[in-house]
């Protein structure tokens, strides 16, 4: 996507779960505001669990893309950590490939994204965060490791009521990598969800064990920051 013209501000088009109230926030924030603008769409999602989030995918996600479409975007985010991983890192591109279509531009899933920025890193030893049940936990952790990436251990806080992910402060954040992380060894460490508030932990979770942060919503951020380099 690199070599794509762009207008004068890049147009993201953003596809959340309709419960999600974090991710467009951190993209408003994070994104040079006179070289992106960030469109949402919305995929129905209450319930943070496997059934639901193919639910959403097959049922929702091609509607918000074609809404998306009309706006004539530069390029698509399907914003979605969890549902992305449910079936590997293939799965997340070939899902991502398809809505761009039907928005007619490239697109980035966040699981992709992810795995890019972990790349970027050469971290050998990867802790995993996520406010989620051990299924989805287990799933995104897979999906974002393997080859050269040793999973250390995963964790998630149990959380089903996608809207509820949102709750935890960073705080809460913190308090609990510093909880089930103790004694552990890695090289880095990911916090998924992108209705999650990880990125505003990210700066203290790095000073408290002392490696570097990957969040789901910083490496779609760093993502996008690319197509202008």
């Amino acid at each position: 996507m690199k070599n794509r013209q762009y207008k004068s501000r890049i147009r993201v088009a953003l596809i959340v779960p309709s419960s999600n109230t974090v991710m467009e926030n951190d993209l408003h924030d994070a994104l040079p505001k006179t070289e992106y603008t960030v469109h949402t769409d919305r995929m129905y999602l209450t319930e943070t669990t496997r059934e639901q989030e193919i639910k959403m995918i097959e049922e929702f996600a091609p509607a918000a893309a074609n809404d998306l479409g009309t706006l004539k975007p530069d390029v698509l985010v399907f914003g979605c950590t969890s549902a992305g991983s449910l079936f590997g890192l293939e799965y997340d591109e070939r899902v991502c490939r398809q809505l761009g279509l039907l928005a007619g531009c490239p697109s980035i899933g966040v699981v992709s994204s992810v795995a890019t920025a972990l790349d970027l890193q050469e971290w050998r030893r990867v802790a995993v965060l996520t406010p989620y049940n051990e299924d989805l936990t287990q799933a995104v952790a897979t999906a974002v490791t393997g080859g050269s990436r040793r999973l250390v251990c995963a964790y998630g806080m149990n959380i089903t009521d996608n809207e509820a992910l949102a709750t935890p402060t960073p705080a809460d954040i913190v308090d609990f990598a510093k909880k089930v992380l103790s004694g552990q060894r890695f090289d880095g460490l990911f916090v998924s969800c992108t209705n999650f508030r990880a990125l505003e932990a990210r700066s203290e979770l790095e000073d408290t064990f002392g490696v570097p942060v990957v969040t789901s919503n910083s490496a779609v951020i760093d993502a996008l920051l690319l197509l202008r380099s």
